[in-house]
Parts: C-alpha cells; sequence; structure tokens
C-alpha cells in the first residue's frame, strides 16, 4: 500500500428504530466519533476517554476489526499505522456507538485504498457487518435515514434534517442489545403487524411533510418498544406523558437504554425527563441534541493539524 498523508475521519452518532420504524429509520445526532489516521513503524492505538479504553486495545477494537476486513476485500493487508480514536458518543446506551464505529472503519480503510469503493458498497458492507440498516446508514449519509434490507442487499433513501431537538435520557447503566432483542418475539398477529406497518409509513410521510401530529402516531410503536418496556423504567411514563409537556413525540433510542423525545422548544420537555428519571430512581444525563446534516467526513491534516476536506459521504438515493 503507498505512502500516504495523514486524515481524520468524523462519524456522527444516529438515534433508531424511532418509534415504528424498528432497523429501519435512523437519525444521524451531533454527537461524534473522530478517528486520526497516520503513518506508523508499527500498528498502534491511543483512546481519548476511559469507556472508549475499556473496549479498544491495540489487537482488539471494532475499528481495527472493520479496516482489516475492508483491505481484505481488495487483497490487501493493513499498513503499520497509528490510531487515535476520540469520541462523545456514549457507548452502549442506544445512540449508534458501535455502528459509527463500523461506520469510521470502513471510510478510513477505503480511502486508504484510494477509494476504490462506493458509498453504495461501503453502506452494504456496513449493514453485513451491524446486522441492520439504519444507525450505520444514519453514520454515513447524515440526516435521516430510511432503508430496508432483506438479508442480502440494503437500501436507504435519505430526506432532509427536521427542524426539532432530540432531549434523550441517557441511563448511567447499560443495556446489551443481545438482551433487548432476547425479549422480542418471533412473531406478531396480522392484525399487530398491519397497524405497526401502517405507523411507520405514517412516520416516514410525517418527516417528509412535517405533520407533527402524524409524527406523534406514527411514533407508537407495536413491534419493539412494548416489548422492551420492563428493561428500560421510565420508559412508558415518557412515551405516554411526554407530549403534555410540550413534546412532539417520543420513542426508545435504538435498543436502549437511551430515552428520546422530539421538540421544537426543548426546555420543559428536559425538566420532564430529568423528574421522570429521578422519580424512577435511575441516574441519568439529560442532553440535548439536534439531528446530524453531515454523514462520515474525511479530511487530510499535516502536523499543524491543517486540514483539506475530502467531502461528505451522501451516497443514500434522495
Amino acid at each position: 500500500m503507498d505512502p500516504f498523508q495523514p486524515f481524520e475521519v468524523k462519524v456522527p452518532g444516529s438515534t433508531a428504530n424511532l418509534g415504528s420504524g424498528f432497523d429501519s429509520i435512523g437519525m444521524a445526532v451531533d454527537r461524534n466519533l473522530r478517528l486520526r489516521v497516520s503513518p506508523s513503524e508499527r500498528l498502534s492505538v491511543t483512546v481519548r476517554g476511559e469507556d472508549l479504553k475499556n473496549i479498544m486495545k491495540d489487537g482488539d477494537n471494532l475499528i481495527l476489526e472493520v479496516m482489516r476486513e475492508t483491505c481484505l476485500l481488495s487483497m490487501k493487508s493493513l499498513p503499520p499505522l497509528h490510531l487515535e480514536v476520540e469520541s462523545d458518543i456514549p457507548l452502549m446506551r442506544g445512540l449508534g456507538s458501535s455502528a459509527a464505529a463500523i461506520v469510521a472503519g470502513l471510510v478510513a480503510a477505503n480511502h486508504l485504498l484510494g477509494r476504490p469503493f462506493d458509498r453504495q458498497t461501503l453502506f452494504q458492507q456496513a449493514v453485513r457487518r451491524e446486522g441492520h440498516p439504519d444507525n450505520v446508514g444514519a453514520s454515513l449519509f447524515g440526516g435521516v435515514v430510511i432503508s430496508s434490507w432483506d438479508g442480502e442487499k440494503a437500501y436507504a433513501v435519505r430526506t432532509p434534517v427536521p427542524p426539532f431537538y432530540l432531549v434523550a435520557a441517557i441511563p448511567g447503566v447499560p443495556l446489551a442489545t443481545a438482551r433487548a432483542r432476547e425479549v422480542l418475539p418471533d412473531t406478531l398477529s396480522h392484525r399487530e403487524a398491519v397497524l405497526g406497518s401502517s405507523r411507520a409509513n405514517l412516520l416516514t410521510a410525517a418527516l417528509l411533510t412535517r405533520d407533527w401530529e402524524a409524527f406523534r402516531v406514527g411514533l407508537m410503536d407495536r413491534f419493539h418498544q412494548p416489548f422492551r418496556a420492563p428493561l428500560v423504567p421510565g420508559l412508558n411514563r415518557v412515551l405516554n406523558e411526554a407530549v403534555e409537556h410540550g413534546a412532539l413525540g417520543a420513542a426508545l433510542s435504538g435498543a436502549g437504554p437511551t430515552v428520546v423525545a422530539f421538540a421544537l422548544d426543548p426546555e420543559p420537555v428536559r425538566q420532564f425527563m430529568e423528574r421522570v428519571f429521578e422519580e424512577e430512581g435511575v441516574p441519568a444525563e439529560i442532553m440535548v441534541l439536534r439531528p446530524g446534516e453531515e454523514g462520515a467526513r474525511v479530511r487530510l491534516t499535516d502536523k499543524h493539524d491543517r486540514s483539506t476536506l475530502i467531502g461528505n459521504l451522501k451516497g443514500a438515493r434522495r
């Protein structure tokens, strides 16, 4: 592999499984993972942040795994390099930390290889690695991404960023995705499936038209939230009461435990969310976020950290 100039990959986190959009609707948020890549005599990794240090070690971390796998697709091996990883995406809380790591690894390796893979190919690889398209689609393309995956090919449509805030209640204790998956039923009745599907359709239309009443109804999920509610104290109260306190609607973020409410004015909703989790006895950080317009980006850097923007990866259909 040819020598390369140091570069940085910036990837947004995401909220997904939005209401009835289970495994299909994801939204980028303004929390980011940054991966800095530079030549080195040997492979080394520097991690900024105590949480990241617990899961990312030199020989065993998701970003490195994905970079190696991507290089192998071009019959090449990963060269000696130094990785510096920094992230303000809460880990294992349902805000797309693993999806951001997968996308960062794919985009970084693709850049090292001279960009042989287009954005749709990167998306397909990300979906296969993650197992569902909503988080990786939002992290790769930015904005709101509506997607589908049949186990062989994934499809994605990127839609404009809505004008609301996200008020996220992030409990201090993580919830493993595997555990959250275990509680889901294998099947739903035809009636429940039709209701869930119709609400997902309504949610998509509401996001496109800014119809907030339809948005509220579209968030009323039948696919996953009713089954995961016992694992997330405070979820049902937020789902049932947030609108009374100024929210446009609310949802479980990803597999949880983070709960998000959407609001044009976030402060009353923030106060409500804070009160709910205090009364539930669950320590939680309340964070006000904005949807992320930009997806994964690459910039060239030098020792003085001047940069040349390579571009925002926007490959989803519009």
